[in-house]
Parts: structure tokens; sequence; C-alpha cells
């Protein structure tokens, strides 16, 4: 069941003509997107990529009022975003067990994934939600290899490079396809 929060907003200076304390309650649903697929381990230490650090974090987030999840998989030795059903399986398990909140599998997976590597956790896992991009997307990170010369693993030059000649395809056909696996499985698209 997702937690729903009131939010409160308030007016910011008091003594302007016009302008009082406006409260304004809003249920909202927050979500953690725990890794995404566009950080490289070098941009920060603080993404998870071990599937025990994913669930961890998911946890936390949980306890803290979170009432989503999205997650990735990562290679645990590397950090690179991977596609590989043992390594969502063991996040998934593991997050099931531990506490309630929902869990949205990523359909983004990473870059150079083919849209079948890309959806295949929706089959497998059948979660409330999974991440549905509705158009292709051109994702600039090559301008990171400007700013950093030291990376954490080789992996990370080549996926960030790669952005500066790469469309991040979302065609209709592979939403077509993404759609009816969703509606097969009882997964809602985020």
């Amino acid at each position: 069941m997702c937690a729903f929060f009131e939010m409160k907003t308030y007016g910011i200076n008091k003594s302007m003509k016009g302008v009082t304390k406006n409260i304004m309650k809003s249920k909202v649903i927050v979500t953690a997107a725990l890794t995404g697929s566009i950080h490289t381990p070098t941009m920060s230490p603080y993404v998870p990529h071990t599937p025990q650090q994913i669930a961890d974090e998911a946890v936390r987030c949980y306890e803290a009022g979170a009432s989503v999840c999205h997650i990735h998989a990562r290679d645990p030795e590397t950090g690179i975003p991977v596609s590989k059903m043992e390594l969502y399986e063991e996040m998934v398990t593991d997050i099931k067990r531990r506490c309630d909140i929902v869990i949205c599998i990523t359909t983004g997976g990473g870059f150079g994934m083919t849209p079948e590597q890309r959806v295949e956790p929706v089959s497998q896992f059948k979660p409330e939600l999974a991440s549905f991009n509705a158009g292709s997307i051109n994702f600039a990170l090559f301008h990171v290899l400007d700013k950093v010369k030291d990376f954490k693993f080789e992996w990370e030059p080549q996926y960030l490079g790669m952005t500066e000649d790469l469309i991040f395809p979302n065609t209709f056909e592979s939403m077509k396809k993404f759609s009816y696996i969703f509606s097969e499985n009882g997964t809602k698209p985020e």
C-alpha cells in the first residue's frame, strides 16, 4: 500500500501586501529512484550497485516515508547497468521480504540494451509498476569527460562518451510491445 504525505506550503514573506499564509494540503507519492542508469560510480560514491546495497536503500527509503522504489540492476563488481534476471530476483525478493514498498522496475535498463532486455524483468517479476518512456531520449553525458579524468572503472568513459551520438530508442513499435507486456503482467506504467 502506498504511503501518503501531507505537504504544507507557506507564503515566504508575510510582510508583502497581498501575501498571506497559504496552507495547501496535498497527497503525494514519494518515489525513490535508487540508482538510475546514467550515473556512474565516479560521479557519486553513494550510488548503490550491489543487490544488497540497493535493497538496503529501498528499505531505508520506505522507513523514511517513500511509497515507491524505482530500481535498476547493476553489476555488483563494477556498477555498470545490466539486465541480469538473477540480480533483479535478489533485489526484488529481499525488498519484498523486508518492507511493503511498491517496486517499480526500470525498462530503461542502460545504454545499448535491446528493448527485449529492457522489458524482460517485467515479464519475469510482474511488478506493480515499471517505467514507460513515451518517446526516444537524447542523454548528453559526454560533457562529463571534459571534467573527470580519473575514473573508478574502465567502462565509464566509453559509456558516457557514447551519449554524444546515441538516441535512447523508444519507438512506437517498442512502446506498443511494452504496453502489451505490461497489460499481460498486471503492471502499471510509471
